[in-house]
């Protein structure tokens, strides 16, 4: 270990721990909700009615009108109503990418406000264009992002399924 530089064991199994983990950089449950629903409509390509999905999902009907309700006014769906009608997939989900949902659900990707490319906060600090914090919150905002845009809703469709691609050495 580098000199000056503190070692810090933190128990694996501290409550503490787990709250700072999973309160820190993390997605909406609206956005996870909603990848879901594309998963499994991508998974069975057919007509879905809420309460299908919702049943499927383990989703609360009120909480899924709403995230389908953002789904078609982005774009991914489509909506019929009446017999035969449901909800489809208006999109191929091979060109739909992960943080194209996140985005359409909760808006800009990013661990700081400042560092979301169009703030709507301002940076705290007395100098933006040289915040060490906001600098390097850009770089994780990007690395996320670079994921998020690389992993479609086909991809994660196939995932767990066997129909992903295998690639041997």
């Amino acid at each position: 270990m580098g000199e000056g530089r503190l070692q810090r064991k933190i128990p694996l199994d501290s409550s503490s721990l787990r709250h700072k983990v999973y309160g820190a950089v993390r997605i909406s449950r609206k956005s996870e909700y909603a990848i879901r629903a594309l998963v499994a409509m991508t998974r069975e390509r057919r007509s879905w009615s809420i309460q299908e999905l919702a049943a499927q999902e383990a989703i609360s009907v009120k909480f899924l009108e709403q995230i389908l309700l953002a789904c078609r006014n982005a774009g991914f769906v489509s909506a019929k109503r009446g017999v035969g009608g449901g909800y489809t997939l208006r999109v191929n989900p091979a060109d739909l990418q992960v943080g194209d949902v996140i985005r359409a659900m909760d808006g800009p990707i990013a661990p700081v406000a400042c560092a979301a490319g169009f703030p709507a906060d301002e940076c705290t600090c007395r100098d933006q264009r040289n915040c060490p914090l906001r600098l390097l919150m850009v770089e994780v905002r990007d690395a996320i992002n670079g994921i998020l845009d690389h992993r479609s809703i086909e991809d994660l469709a196939r995932a767990g399924t066997g129909d992903e691609l295998v690639f041997e050495i």
